[in-house]
This record gives structure tokens, sequence and C-alpha cells, in this order.
């Protein structure tokens, strides 16, 4: 076992959503302020892969297990190059880890990374009333600040609805993944991709070349790649006209595209669809899906606080619904009708979480090949 200091000699903390409701716990992390929207995952395990993913840029993420930072973190578990959540909301910290394949400390990551975070705090009671209230903005400081200058800054910060966030998290430059010499060659648009997505896609023989958000269709196309991926991904699907233009192009040249989460968004939005914000979203690692096509139910890993809405889809009358969330009934899963095109709104890469979808990724292959 392995042991830090202590956690910020105890230093107090503060919590403060955008409804003045007020939290106070222990420092974590970077001594500091840090202020976003506040969400909840309900995922027992894979915190390290939940921080690292660039869908929740922008957030405060509170963890629902009662233990976090038990079994430390470890390199090959980042789903990007660095933690992309904003803030970190925890019930019990723990300062002890006790894996042996551990490179360090939650402690030690959090503070190298620039996290601010907040421990000790009541998380059931807090995310039932997440739970209740919505989705709303919120700050964590462990700065000597009062609760009117906390205010102060909490309204300056910019509502998710509306917000543009993947050219924040994307590649500045393509870059490339797998075998060469594969026989299959897949453009990546990185809208905020997770590295596990990458790694299934090239374990299945597949050559990629990773895209920033804002490449056109026509540039992209000089690989003369078989297929298109479009990414999961943060914030406002709407606000990517840039994102939709490109998957209209992809579907007109009608070569093979599979989009995760806000790349299932995005392509929905390309057949005429509306997105929305969600009351909470989903976040976790346990959401019921019903495949509509097999009839199969499958659990799924999800993470996402904008869905397709499902009355225009219909009217749209170029998709089909695929599968169907079974906790609310929000669209999971479509294709589009006379095209190589279908697209999921949660995660078969499944890091973490179940492993029930991954047969996505085989489909996906499959339909290059075909």
């Amino acid at each position: 076992m392995s042991t830090t200091n202590n956690i910020n000699s105890k230093r107090k903390a503060i919590l403060l959503l955008a409804d003045g409701s007020r939290y106070e716990g222990t420092a974590i992390g970077k001594i500091g302020i840090a202020g976003g929207e506040i969400c909840f995952n309900t995922g027992m395990t894979g915190y390290q892969e939940i921080y690292t993913d660039p869908s929740y840029y922008g957030q405060i993420v509170v963890n629902t297990t009662s233990h976090i930072g038990n079994y430390g973190v470890e390199d090959d578990e980042q789903e990007s190059d660095s933690p992309k959540i904003r803030g970190l909301v925890v019930n019990d910290f723990s300062n002890d880890y006790s894996r042996k394949t551990a490179d360090g400390s939650l402690q030690d990551y959090l503070e190298k990374n620039n996290i601010v975070g907040i421990s000790d705090v009541d998380t059931r009671l807090l995310v039932r009333y997440i739970r209740d209230k919505g989705a709303m903005n919120a700050i964590i400081c462990s700065e000597d600040l009062s609760d009117d200058e906390l205010k102060a800054k909490v309204a300056e910060i910019p509502s998710m609805d509306g917000l543009e966030l993947s050219s924040y998290v994307s590649t500045k430059e393509p870059y490339f993944v797998g075998d060469e010499n594969a026989d299959i060659k897949i453009a990546v648009l990185d809208i905020g991709v997770k590295t596990s997505i990458l790694k299934h896609l090239a374990s299945r023989g597949a050559y990629l070349k990773v895209f920033n958000a804002k490449t056109t269709f026509e540039e992209m196309s000089k690989w003369n790649p078989d297929g298109y991926f479009l990414s999961n991904g943060p914030g406002d699907p709407a606000a990517m006209p840039y994102a939709v233009e490109t998957a209209q192009k992809i579907m007109a040249e009608d070569k093979p595209l599979f989009g995760i989460c806000l790349g299932h968004q995005v392509i929905a939005l390309a057949c005429g669809a509306t997105t929305f914000k969600m009351h909470n979203g989903h976040r976790g690692l346990n959401h019921p899906v019903k495949n509509l096509i097999s009839g199969k139910s499958e659990i799924t890993s999800q993470n996402h606080g904008f869905a397709v809405d499902l009355t225009t889809l219909k009217e749209a009358g170029s998709m089909e619904l695929t599968h169907i969330n079974l906790n609310d009934d929000t669209v999971a899963g479509l294709q589009v009708k006379g095209k190589k095109t279908f697209s999921v709104q949660y995660h078969p890469e499944s890091s973490p979480g179940p492993h029930d979808s991954r047969y996505l990724f085989d489909q996906f292959i499959n339909l290059i090949k075909s």
C-alpha cells in the first residue's frame, strides 16, 4: 500500500450551486477555484477514465460511489492526454491506494493536472438535489472568498445550452493509429474522441487517421478512407454546424459512417432531426438499452447531456430508430435509410463499463468490408 501526504491538511472547501445551494467539505486536488456545469456519474469504478473523457470538458463531476482514489491512477487508463473535467466532488477521498500497478495517487494526479475538488460532501444528498432540480452551473472554491464573490463568479459561467466545446478538446494536427498496412482505412473526425474507441477500431484491423473537429469533408476525403467515424465529445451539438455539414457530405458520398454520442447527435441533425438539453443527462455504467432490430437488451455505458428528439427523428422520415433507452424512452440509436450510416447514444467501447455493446464496432467493420 502507498500513502500520500494528508489531503491539503484538511483545508476547507465550498461548493456553491447557481441556485444558491451551498455545501462545505475538504479541499482535494489543487487549491483554487473551478466552475462549470455540475453533473453526476453513477459508475462504481473507472474514475480516471471518467476524468479524462473529453465529453466532460466544462463540467464538474460528482462521483456517486462512496470511495474515490483507493486504487490510484495508472497511465494506461487515460482516455485523453489529461483530465478534461473542470472540478470534482466526492464523498470519501482516499489518500491511500493499494493497486500494485498504480503509477501514483489520485491526489498527486489532480494536483499535477490543476484539478480543483472537494471531498466529505454528502453526495447522496447532492445527487438527489441535482436529480430533482436539473443540471446547473456551480463553483468549487478552496480559497478565501466570500459567498457573494462566489455567486458573482458562478453567474459568469456560460450555459452549456448553445455552447460549442469540441474545438477546445480536438487534436490540433492529424495523427495516425494502427497498422499502416491494414486493409481498412477509417477517417476519424475528432470532436472529443476517447482513446479506447480508437484502440477498438484499430484492433479490428483498421488504420485510422484522426482529424481536427473543423476539418472539411474535402480534406478528409483526400486520404481516400474506406469509412468515416464521428466521435463522442462535449457541448451542444446544435452549436456545431461545421460538423453537421461534414456529416451531410459523408452521407452524400455514401461511404460507411458510424457515430457515437455527440457524433450520433450530429448525424441526426444532418438528417433533419433536432436535439435538446436533458434535465440531467445520462452518465453511468448501467443504462439499459433495447436493440429494436435484434430484440435484445444491453447494459450500456453513457455520458451525455443532450439527446435527439424522437418526434423530429420520426418526422424527418430519413432515419429509423434502432435502439431505445429503457429508462426514459429516449433515442439510443438510429440508422439512415438507404445509407451506410448508423449511430448510438452510448459508449460501446465501455471504458469504463460493461462489454454488451462492443458488437457495434464489428458491425461497422463488416459494413466497410461488404
